[in-house]
């Protein structure tokens, strides 16, 4: 299982969590965002820095940030989305200046929530809202 930590008032990442659940039947994974007190312990437990506002992938014990954290969830979803694993093979150096560009401009392009999304009843259980870090 893996534990995605994301920006909550960002409207890209609230889709994108929405498109991950969409396409994760298996249920690989868990979410909380990074302002709750959950995302905080996770960051706190696993050293990642308090600055980071980017996706993070708590997985197997590993952490995994920017282009890299994005590039291995899209590897295990289902359908034509694990392609894009190749990608990894381009420097991190080349592929988080990409990442880091669409995240300082996330908000001016999708705009912003006052607050964090509320998942729907069907996939509150993959929220970490109130589940301290395992």
């Amino acid at each position: 299982m893996g534990i995605i930590l994301f920006d909550g008032i960002c409207n890209l990442c609230n889709s994108s969590v929405r498109f991950i659940i969409e396409r994760d039947p298996k249920r690989e994974f868990r979410f909380a965002s990074l302002q709750s007190e959950v995302g905080m312990r996770y960051m706190k437990k696993y050293h990642i820095p308090d600055t980071t506002d980017s996706i993070v992938l708590v997985m197997d014990g590993k952490v995994y940030v920017e282009s890299t954290a994005a590039l291995q969830i899209a590897a295990r979803l289902r359908g034509p989305w694990r392609i894009f694993r190749m990608f990894l093979l381009i420097p991190k150096p080349v592929r988080d200046r990409v990442y880091k560009w669409i995240a300082k401009n996330r908000y001016n392009w999708f705009g912003r929530n006052e607050s964090c999304m509320i998942p729907s009843k069907r996939n509150r259980d993959r929220f970490l809202e109130d589940k301290p870090p395992g």
